[in-house]
């Protein structure tokens, strides 16, 4: 799959970083690993700590997947909203959900301050605005339960907005204790630790093949080595929709810019996160050394071609966007990508078993917060795989029913 194309910038902020040899033996383990990006890395990081035997594959180097292109927003909240989610699936689905995202947001930040590598974790607060009129009631359902369940949040109007960021809009959601996080940097900092504490981890290792038993898979590489495991994650991020498809998942276009350097945000109160009520969204975020990342105008364009060819375009309209709310920033897109991106109809992510896969489970953080769900569903995969279950692997399972 042509995951991406682009000029990137990601890779420029951490030139000298670890590489892995491939594959060149048959070998067997407790657990294998297909994929060593976000959600490879992030299962790789839990397992490493309960004494068994695990092996991550990834058939480029590490960080060279979705990885790339991940703009890195660190939210609890989705582009499912909430009271949405809770006519989807019932209140209590909801907001346990919702507090599984929070808590792996403080996970991400305990882990990533833990690693030799830092990562560049900063707590940012959010500001989600409404982008028309008829979208504040919107707000202020989301408010609502956000308010009634304890998350900390606070509702702006037109003035407060006005007051904080020099742009008017209707009403705004604001949130506290988001983050950002340097994507790419995590990634390697937490395979490197990993690897420290008895992971092994093959880059330039492709899956070929597999034949799968009730006790164990066996699968074949490209270069004609076998790796023998009881239990696999297939955490290979949208590739896993080549080993398996899945009814309710699909496959999107994105882009996204990074801006030149700047010297100052005079208006942009915090640095906060900012996104919009509008469908398909545009959100930025700020970088560690003061650029501007901007994505967003999604659309439903799955061949690489047509994608790619509305990319100079699509950076061009995500500058604008920007400067209509900051127009006294002087920018222009240094970096810029057009990439698939993932989501799920029903709007949670998704931890897949199939009769056909067995001893398998696939890892599907697929929806704008990948990060953070990558990091709630590696921890529960891991329970499941130590201790047998874990009580949230009902709201994730690719069989979950909705209830009213």
């Amino acid at each position: 799959m042509q995951l991406q194309t682009g000029k990137f910038y990601w890779p420029t902020t951490f030139l000298e970083h670890p590489s892995y040899s491939s594959l060149t033996e048959d070998i067997a383990c407790d657990v294998l690993i297909i994929g060593g990006g976000s959600s490879g890395a992030q299962c790789a990081h839990y397992l490493s700590e309960t004494g068994l035997d695990v092996v991550v594959v990834d058939k480029r180097k590490i960080g060279e997947g979705s990885t790339l292109t991940n703009t890195a927003l660190i939210q609890y909240l989705g582009d499912k909203m909430l009271f949405e989610l809770v006519n989807s699936f019932g209140e209590e689905t909801a907001i346990a959900h919702t507090k599984l995202c929070e808590t792996a947001i403080n996970d991400i930040e305990n882990v990533s301050h833990s690693l030799d590598i830092s990562s560049d974790f900063v707590r940012r607060d959010s500001l989600y605005f409404a982008s028309y009129q008829e979208d504040v009631e919107k707000l202020e359902k989301e408010y609502y339960y956000l308010n009634k369940h304890g998350f900390q949040a606070t509702l702006l109007d037109e003035k407060e907005i006005k007051d904080k960021y020099g742009f008017g809009k209707y009403k705004a959601l604001y949130t506290f204790n988001d983050g950002e996080i340097n994507p790419f940097k995590f990634n390697h900092a937490l395979i490197a630790d990993a690897v420290k504490k008895g992971v092994r981890m093959y880059e330039h290792t492709r899956i070929n093949g597999k034949k799968l038993t009730k006790d164990a898979a066996i699968f074949s590489t490209e270069n004609g080595y076998s790796i023998t495991a009881k239990k696999v994650i297939f955490a290979a991020g949208y590739e896993n929709l080549e080993f398996k498809t899945e009814k309710n998942g699909l496959l999107l276009s994105s882009y996204a810019v990074v801006t030149n350097q700047l010297t100052d945000f005079p208006h942009w109160h915090k640095r906060t996160l900012i996104w919009e009520t509008a469908r398909p969204y545009i959100y930025m975020r700020t970088t560690k050394d003061n650029r501007i990342i901007i994505g967003g105008l999604d659309d439903d364009t799955t061949n690489p071609e047509d994608r790619d060819s509305k990319i100079t375009h699509r950076k061009d309209k995500l500058i604008k966007e920007c400067q209509k709310l900051f127009p006294e920033l002087t920018i222009y897109p240094e970096y810029y990508l057009g990439a698939f991106y993932g989501g799920t109809h029903d709007g949670l992510p998704i931890i897949g078993e199939y009769e056909e896969y067995p001893n398998c489970y696939f890892l599907m953080a697929y929806g704008d917060n990948g990060l953070v769900y990558s990091m709630a569903l590696a921890k529960i995969l891991s329970a499941v795989l130590t201790n047998g279950s874990h009580p949230a692997m009902s709201i994730y399972s690719n069989s979950r029913g909705k209830t009213r």
